[in-house]
């Protein structure tokens, strides 16, 4: 038996055809980034940022006169005498994390200096470092509510 050869031929496509389908694929496109740009302006602009209120864990967890970063949180709750502080440890001057230093805190970005009140000593920040709002928990655990301000030198007694 003979085989035969068979070829399959391309369509040609006309100049015609093809920038019809040229100009509808370009039609397509056009509506399909105007539907995204339409779904992207319907997209709530809400940043569901870290919580503003965190557990730092139980009073007797801290000792007196010790300093406890909370990193993620830029928190640092402080045992004193007269009870618990928490201090935000985002310096005033452009924003760095500032690190606890001997007698205070210390900005490693441009040298702003703090006492343990939070007050500046020194440097280019413009304002003492925030106070926040601590409370104990129902369940015990000492919370720190990062937005509600408080003024300097008000501590938690527990």
């Amino acid at each position: 038996m003979k085989k035969k050869n068979i070829r399959m031929q391309q369509p040609e496509i006309d100049r015609r055809t093809f920038l019809s389908t040229l100009g509808w694929f370009g039609v397509a496109i056009s509506g399909a980034i105007a539907v995204m740009g339409n779904l992207l302006y319907l997209k709530p602009a809400v940043d569901y940022g870290p919580p503003s209120r965190i557990r730092v864990g139980k009073p007797e967890d801290y000792k007196e006169g010790i300093k406890e970063v909370m990193e993620n949180d830029r928190v640092v709750v402080v045992r004193e005498k007269q009870g618990f502080a928490a201090l935000s440890v985002k310096c005033t001057h452009l924003g760095c994390t500032v690190a606890v230093s001997e007698g205070g805190f210390s900005c490693p970005c441009h040298g702003s200096q703090f006492d343990n009140d939070g007050f500046v000593t020194g440097g280019p920040a413009p304002a003492p470092l925030d106070w926040y709002q601590i409370s104990l928990a129902p369940n015990g655990e000492l919370e720190v509510d990062k937005s509600v301000k408080v003024e300097a030198g008000t501590y938690l007694k527990a």
